[in-house]
Order: C-alpha cells, then structure tokens, then sequence
C-alpha cells in the first residue's frame, strides 16, 4: 500500500514531477476509490488510456526510424511484444512500483498473481500518461526508450515476437489438415480486472488451455502452450 512518499519511486523512474498529483493518479486502482470516494485525486484509468496511446506512438515510430528494411507484418508484431501486459508488468517489477499503488483491502490481499500483473501493467501505462502530461513527448519518449524499447533485443533473443496463434494454425493445416479453434473456458473477477480461461481445440480434441487478462492474451497463452505440447 503507498505511502504517499514518491522521492525513491521518482528517482526510479528518472522522472521528476512538477505537478506529482499525476503520478498519485497514475497509482491509484478503481478499487481503492470505492473505499476512499473522498481521495483527492481520481483513479488511474484515464491516464491509462492515455499513456497505451503514448507508448504505442513511441514504438511505432522508433520500430520506424530504425529499421527502415523491416516489412510492417514484422514491425507490428515486434510491437505488439513490447508493449504487452507481460514486459509491461516485468517494467513495473524493474521500477517497484507495487509499493506505492493505491489498492483496496481486499484487492491488496488478494493472492491472484494473473491479476496483480494486469493491474501494474495498466499502472506503467498511467504513469506514461502522466509524464506525457507533466514533461511533454521528450521526457516521455525517454522513459519508453529506456525502459521499454531496451526490450527489443531480448525478445530478438527469444523470438518472442513470432505469433504463436498464426504459427499454430499454419501447422495444424500443414501436419493434421484441421483449422484450430478456441472456446471460452472460464471467467473470473471483476470487470475490470477478468482473467480469461480458454481451450485450444483441434476438432473435437482439447489440446490445452491458456489464461490471460483478455481473450486474446488467454488464446496467445493456449497457442504457445500447443507449440510446446505438440513439439511444432
């Protein structure tokens, strides 16, 4: 739970606020309004909003400018690697920015490590938002170089970008002849913080099952778990 202290977290960032009510924001989950709806400041998913646009911009335009031979099918998905909840929540980890959220009682014991990663990534894109609004695009562009785009060469390294549900389906065709398909397993949480079950079926046959923070996410999870299990 914060303190309400953002000396170390600032330094952490490499960021100093000149109006650090945007940085309170940006830690505040909808949660913790529902037991404090007289806290000064609102919670942090406006911001959010703000900072997935930001970051997106950010990337985008390096991925751009720096690899000018790359096909976009390529660069979209190189992309979508960095700028998912996963190294989203891996940043937050690196920053320590647990400490200092805003969390309702039940939300701060709440032992679901799938959803307090979805929380803090959501967190990092606020806080983007927030230094986007407080230092303007060079200060922010700055933080997403350091702290984001530094993650290119280790998904490289991991070939983490490559789209598990596409390189899934093309096997299935190419070693069984059948089209994958998923189906919604389970839903769990609150609306805004569901975590998703979903199963990978070929015809009729469960291969495995995937999780995540969206739909999406959950199949990626599924998809990647079939490669795995099916030694594709």
């Amino acid at each position: 739970m914060s303190t309400g202290d953002f000396t170390k977290l600032q330094k952490r960032l490499g960021v100093k606020f000149a109006d650090e009510k945007l940085l309170k924001q940006a830690l505040v989950h909808r949660s913790y309004l529902n037991e404090h709806p007289d806290f000064v400041v609102g919670h942090n998913e406006r911001l959010e909003f703000l900072g997935d646009a930001v970051l997106e911009i950010i990337v985008t335009e390096f991925l751009y400018l720096n690899f000018s031979d790359t096909p976009e099918g390529e660069l979209t998905n190189w992309r979508a690697s960095l700028v998912n909840a996963k190294i989203l929540y891996k940043i937050a980890a690196e920053l320590e920015i647990e400490e200092n959220l805003y969390l309702s009682k039940g939300e701060a014991q709440d032992k679901n490590k799938k959803s307090r990663q979805f929380i803090l990534a959501n967190a990092v894109e606020a806080i983007i938002g927030a230094i986007y609004l407080d230092q303007g695009m060079p200060a922010v562009k700055n933080f997403v170089i350091k702290n984001v785009v530094s993650k290119l060469d280790d998904i490289f390294a991991n070939q983490s970008y490559l789209d598990p549900k596409s390189h899934f389906q093309e096997k299935a065709q190419e070693v069984k002849g059948i089209t994958p398909h998923y189906q919604i397993l389970d839903e769990v949480g609150p609306d805004h913080a569901k975590i998703f079950t979903v199963g990978l079926y070929l015809g009729e046959d469960l291969i495995t099952t995937g999780t995540g923070s969206s739909k999406q996410e959950a199949q990626v999870d599924a998809a990647a778990k079939g490669l795995k299990k099916m030694a594709w």
